[in-house]
């Protein structure tokens, strides 16, 4: 795939933004029809390249929602959840950009191919600050200052403890961007991060509809903790659920606050 050289970025009105990083890029590289109006209106999503699969639909959940708003979503282009909101953007119809951590220069293959060609004849752009530049340790975080600073907006759907995406998040604090987490099972290791970051005020929980619903006051859990303190496995035994569904909805649940946790079992907040 061809890619050419922006030729004075920082007099993209679009892209001024990249000017608040502390070290902006000395080049610009991209592939695909480059059009500002682009960057004008960008969701950042980032998360967990062990994604599983309450990521799977966390993400297609909010990314078709995103597209619907018009906005753009930028990424990093890497397995697990970048390449996962890049793919249901355009198969959504949405455009989306896909921010590099090595060399634009680089051939790809396979999914990778496939996936970028795709963001190209949906009106999105791969871009990088380098022409040559092999993929390393260094590059990844490097490039999320990027995704960042391109970004009006950073949403979480999954993250560890020590996952690259919160280096994202940093990078979206210093640039005083607004971050929201998606909260997970207390179970996931995947999820702690995001849980971190909502319990910590870091970020603001993401209150998709379905989140909505779960902290209505009809909500079932709710309703049969008023009377009883149960353990997850019960709760979903006796709502006849799974028991990952349950655990997604109790931590939501002790995030807002509404219920409290002792020794394993539940019960509404006093």
């Amino acid at each position: 795939m061809d890619f050419k050289k922006l030729i004075n970025w920082e007099q993209v009105v679009q892209l001024q933004k990249l000017k608040a990083l502390a070290h902006p890029p000395k080049d610009l590289y991209y592939i695909g029809n480059f059009d500002p109006k682009i960057l004008s209106d960008c969701i950042a999503i980032v998360g967990s390249r062990r994604m599983t699969d309450y990521g799977h639909r966390v993400i297609e959940k909010i990314v078709p929602k995103l597209v619907f708003e018009k906005k753009a979503i930028v990424s990093g282009f890497m397995y697990g959840t970048d390449q996962y909101a890049h793919q249901v953007c355009v198969d959504n119809g949405g455009k989306t950009i896909a921010v590099l951590g090595w060399g634009i220069n680089k051939k790809l293959s396979g999914y990778d191919k496939n996936l970028a060609e795709q963001i190209v004849k949906t009106g999105g752009l791969l871009i990088s600050e380098w022409e040559t530049q092999e993929g390393t340790n260094w590059t990844f975080p490097v490039r999320d200052r990027i995704i960042a600073a391109l970004a009006d907006e950073v949403i979480v759907t999954e993250a560890a403890v020590k996952s690259g995406a919160l280096i994202t998040v940093r990078d979206a604090i210093k640039l005083k961007r607004k971050v929201w987490a998606v909260p997970g099972p207390i179970t996931s290791k995947t999820s702690e991060g995001t849980n971190n970051l909502i319990a910590n005020g870091t970020a603001q929980m993401y209150l998709g509809e379905t989140v909505q619903q779960i902290l209505t006051f009809d909500n079932p859990i709710l309703s049969i903790l008023q009377n009883e303190t149960l353990s997850t496995d019960e709760i979903a035994r006796k709502l006849n659920k799974p028991v990952p569904e349950i655990g997604s909805e109790l931590t939501i649940l002790l995030l807002s606050g509404k219920i409290v946790e002792r020794s394993g079992k539940y019960n509404l907040s006093e």
